[in-house]
């Protein structure tokens, strides 16, 4: 049974708890129901925080914004073909400090999906978010970014205007900006349409997000040529917080409360503001070049290299 169909009992709970009157019955449900979340959110398996990194009610990265910063101005459009909607971003203030933000959106209804491509950007949505980047870094202001995508768009109109130039030109410019970028994943964080706002100083997770290649259904259909062998593909991609925290990947875990981020907003928004701050403190006595040198240094410090030994060959080739 996967998490979505254990979701299901605690809604039924939730419900009930609703229509009761009685203080007693009242105590006796809120027991059960804090009993079951404990028990529903134990040995979470790949798949689980995969439906989590997904769930409809998730808050999204305009919940985030409007919750976290002050006084944010949204700014709109590539200056070369349009404005997309899978991304937003623009000024802020956070704790009284100006800051840029930039973020992948997705909605939370049909039609706010439709809207925001299913968080899918196009390259306009790349080229818009390193308009914005390079006026943080003109203006030295701290970089903020929200990973919430599936992948980058792969429609015939994206690869026409640019797409891969659009992701590869931001991961330039990202690896040599001399203000600290924090980067946080709060649902899915997919392939290189995740990587184009993802090239931070820190990059930390949500506890129930996922980071990857590509989706699971992706990387089974190209590995077993079946897409319903996505669960299988999640356990073995090694896409959950604690695997990218054991390898180093990212900085830190962000905590969501009991059942997932969708349960508790503010608790949610709390963990991530709290971990915001501290990153950013980080950098408060950090030269330019210190900024470069760390964000270079960590992402060159990814994996290992080992020499292939050719000789253990010979005999099988020839």
């Amino acid at each position: 049974m996967d998490i979505l169909e254990k979701e299901k009992k605690l809604l039924k709970l939730e419900e009930e708890l609703k229509s009761l009157d009685d203080p007693s019955a009242i105590k006796q449900i809120t027991s059960q129901i804090k009993d079951y979340k404990q028990e529903m959110m134990t040995e979470l398996n790949a798949w689980d925080k995969v439906l989590l990194a997904r769930h409809p009610k998730r808050p999204n990265a305009q919940d985030v914004i409007d919750h976290i910063f002050e006084d944010f101005i949204e700014m709109k459009g590539d200056r070369l073909y349009s404005d997309d909607r899978a991304i937003i971003g623009g000024v802020a203030f956070y704790k009284d400090r100006p800051v840029t933000v930039i973020a992948q959106q997705k909605g939370k209804t049909t039609e706010d999906n439709i809207h925001t491509n299913f968080g899918m950007p196009h390259p306009e949505g790349y080229r818009k978010a390193l308009r914005l980047m390079r006026q943080a870094e003109k203006f030295k202001r701290p970089i903020i970014t929200f990973i919430d995508t599936p992948g980058a768009f792969p429609g015939i109109g994206a690869e026409a205007r640019g797409q891969s130039n659009a992701i590869s030109e931001n991961l330039f410019a990202m690896s040599d900006m001399e203000v600290p970028i924090i980067a946080v994943v709060l649902g899915e964080g997919g392939s290189g349409g995740a990587l184009a706002i993802g090239v931070g100083n820190h990059v930390y997770m949500l506890e129930h997000s996922i980071y990857s290649i590509l989706s699971p259904e992706g990387y089974a259909s190209i590995l077993w040529k079946d897409s319903t062998l996505a669960q299988k593909a999640a356990e073995v991609m090694k896409i959950t917080a604690p695997d990218l925290k054991e390898f180093n990947m990212i900085e830190g875990i962000i905590p969501e409360p009991l059942g997932g981020a969708h349960h508790d907003y503010k608790k949610t928004f709390d963990s991530i503001d709290q971990t915001l701050d501290q990153a950013l403190q980080s950098f408060n006595n950090k030269t330019a070049q210190e900024i470069k040198d760390q964000r270079y240094n960590k992402f060159r410090s990814l994996g290992f290299f080992q020499r292939f030994n050719y000789d253990n060959l010979k005999g099988v080739i020839s």
